[in-house]
């Protein structure tokens, strides 16, 4: 059960930080981030970084409920 949290958590993360991303690319809106200090090249790290985190993350999480029997 609880890396099937992590899963949706992750996805969760995934989602709103890759939107986030591009929002701030395409649009230069900044976004759910947009209170951070320091301009656009930090907001932009932050959510890659995010991004970057969240997809291992849900795979691994994955890869975890399916050993378990779970998938």
């Amino acid at each position: 059960m609880k890396y099937d949290v992590l899963q949706v958590l992750a996805l969760l993360l995934l989602a709103v930080c890759v939107q986030g991303l591009v929002r701030l690319l395409v649009d230069g809106e900044r976004g759910l981030l947009g209170g951070l200090p320091g301009g656009f090249v930090p907001l932009l790290l932050t959510y890659a970084v995010l991004t970057a985190v969240g997809a291992p993350v849900a795979a691994w999480a994955h890869s975890r409920a399916k050993a378990l029997g779970r998938r």
